[in-house]
């Protein structure tokens, strides 16, 4: 089975071909791209937040059939030329990150959330922030998005 992951098609191993499977085991397992986490297998935290299509998804809930002829976007594509991602340097600027075990799926939802709205307000990033976070840096993460909200183009 194929799959167009950051903008490249890649062949998915054997072990990692049943339609059924999720999509998280996918890349971790089958692509070796870890940066997509696992946290609770029922897609209430969102530490496996991916892009399918454009849209956040959970990828430990999404069918690895679901995805036939749909890029997928992954942390590790983010910034795809090489250069942080205007997210990942207000997330640290805003010193966001603490344990860092969820930040690569909050930052993929931030992400498409400034896609669809270069000027959220505070509601807006509420509404689309569902990710869990243990550490509870959420005023932290409602600042980066700002700010990097303000670096973007319109």
């Amino acid at each position: 089975m194929d799959l167009k992951v950051n903008g490249q098609v890649v062949a998915l191993p054997e072990i990692a071909s049943d339609p059924a499977m999720p999509l998280l085991w996918a890349l971790r397992d089958g692509l070796q791209l870890t940066g997509t986490k696992f946290g609770c297998g029922v897609g209430a935290c969102g530490a496996c937040t991916v892009h399918l299509d454009g849209q956040p998804v959970r990828s430990c809930v999404t069918p690895l059939g679901a995805c036939a002829g749909k890029p997928v976007t992954t942390i590790e594509g983010l910034a795809p030329a090489g250069s942080p991602h205007a997210l990942q340097l207000a997330w640290l600027a805003e010193q966001v990150p603490q344990c860092g075990y969820c930040q690569s799926g909050m930052l993929m939802a931030a992400a498409a959330l400034l896609a669809r709205n270069r000027r959220p307000t505070d509601a807006d990033i509420d509404a689309a922030m569902t990710n869990l976070c243990r550490c509870g840096t959420y005023p932290r993460v409602r600042a980066a998005i700002k700010q990097a909200a303000q670096g973007l183009k319109p």
